[in-house]
């Protein structure tokens, strides 16, 4: 802060001071387009917009490529360079872009005769926090502690899914892409739980959308800790639920505020993950409050079909993809309800249960809007094994953010064990197989879910 403040002066020193109604505020706007008309791009050619592995997922299942797969009109956002200054990303399902522009510009893109409609939807992202040894040295001088189970701290959540048998098959993931959707991954290109991913080459190339660049090894371990419930493979101190999976991390979060900002992120990310060929979503994230009070969803919005990251989950699921998302930490709030996009029909919701099996206070209820049950299923979410950002030890937390990805790990070992099943055939299983499933509620959903019991309906 110092040294920013005598940065300041010297400038100031030497140019005058902008006043207050000289200087152009900047916001963030969602422009949606209303159309994809004259666009270079062609169903008839998708290796120009889809990777091979993209489109080998929609020839599995048949899923035709579409005109909601092409991408934004560029001659669209060439037009819009002029009045923004900077357009942020673009969404090919949504058909919209985000830009940073004055009201004044953000007006006059209103009226353009291809723009459907111009939005606010936050404020720019504060300077970036980053949260990372400065020397990028591993902590691992000590043996840490270890147990004589092979899955070592993760035992008791990885068997209450009852994901051991397909482990003791080699079923853990190999071959199932896995987007992680966060707010940012300190560490996780050094630390020592991950060391067979990086090895062997399993980490794809990650991408922020939050600042516009690469570098995802930032600002919160959250995303950290989330991936070590899937990814950790040090055995007998921590062993995920897919270890063998590649994974792609990808930051969609301002850890310093809430604006609808960061669910365009989200769904720019999901289309990238889709572009990728990803298999499944993780997402430990959700929205339903925001700084500006005025963008709160309220209830009835939580229908599946309102919220913009709502509706792009159930596009990506029609891709082929599987989407888990956490279902919220507001049970033991005046809120209570369940979060954007685990609203969605295509998105399987996890909540979180305790130690014994019942429902965590904390984990977010439904029904959603229209009345359809949710969360989806639920997993152990109190006292779960996470890995430490900064050292090889391992530690105990809490939330939705740490059931889903345990489902979501247990999903990927699934399907590799049956990959020529269907995405919707995939989820009836899970859900076919929890404790719950022939009563289920609005508190834990279908249950807890036994994935070797899963996968012998599959068979």
């Amino acid at each position: 802060m110092r040294c920013f403040f005598i940065l300041w002066l010297i400038i100031g020193s030497v140019q005058p001071l902008l006043t207050q109604t000289d200087a152009p505020v900047y916001l963030k706007y969602l422009v949606e387009f209303s159309d994809k008309n004259n666009n270079p791009f062609s169903v008839k050619s998708p290796t120009e917009f889809l990777s091979p592995r993209a489109l080998a997922r929609r020839k599995k299942y048949n899923i035709p490529v579409t005109e909601s797969d092409l991408p934004v009109n560029p001659s669209y956002l060439t037009a819009l360079e002029s009045f923004t200054k900077k357009i942020h990303h673009s969404s090919k399902w949504m058909n919209t872009a985000l830009v940073t522009a004055d009201s004044k510009a953000a007006e006059e893109i209103a009226h353009f005769p291809f723009v459907k409609s111009v939005r606010y939807v936050g404020k720019p992202a504060g300077p970036n926090l980053l949260l990372r040894r400065s020397n990028k040295k591993r902590d691992s001088e000590s043996a840490p502690e270890t147990t004589e189970h092979p899955h070592g701290f993760a035992e008791l959540q990885n068997e209450t899914i009852n994901i051991q048998p397909l482990h003791d098959l080699n079923y853990r993931g190999a071959g199932i892409l896995i987007a992680v959707l966060d707010g940012g991954f300190t560490n996780t290109d050094i630390m020592p739980f991950f060391d067979n991913v990086r090895a062997e080459s399993r980490f794809l190339p990650g991408r922020d959308f939050t600042d516009d660049d690469d570098f995802v090894y930032e600002s919160t371990g959250h995303g950290s800790q989330v991936l070590s419930v899937m990814a950790a493979d040090i055995p007998y101190l921590m062993v995920g639920t897919a270890p063998d999976a590649t994974y792609v991390c990808l930051k969609t979060e301002d850890t310093g505020s809430e604006y609808p900002a960061e669910e365009v992120n989200w769904v720019a990310a999901l289309e990238y993950a889709d572009s990728l060929g990803a298999d499944i979503i993780n997402s430990s994230l959700g929205y339903t409050t925001f700084s500006d009070k005025t963008f709160d969803y309220a209830y009835a919005n939580l229908d599946g079909k309102t919220a913009f990251a709502s509706q792009a989950a159930d596009m990506a699921f029609e891709k082929g993809i599987i989407i888990v998302s956490a279902v919220g930490n507001e049970g033991n709030t005046p809120w209570k309800y369940l979060d954007v996009p685990a609203d969605a029909e295509g998105v399987l919701a996890v909540g979180a249960t305790d130690q014994a099996g019942y429902k965590a206070r904390f984990s977010s209820y439904g029904p959603t809007a229209d009345g359809r049950i949710k969360p989806d299923v639920s997993g152990p979410g109190q006292d779960v094994a996470v890995a430490s950002v900064y050292t090889t030890e391992v530690k105990a937390s809490k939330g939705t953010s740490f059931s889903a990805p345990l489902i979501a790990g247990a999903v990927a070992a699934l399907w590799q064990a049956v990959p020529y099943r269907s995405p919707e055939e995939i989820l009836e299983a899970v859900k076919l197989s929890a404790d719950r499933a022939t009563r289920p509620d609005n508190q834990t959903g279908y249950g807890i879910p036994d994935f070797a019991k899963a996968w012998e309906l599959l068979r």
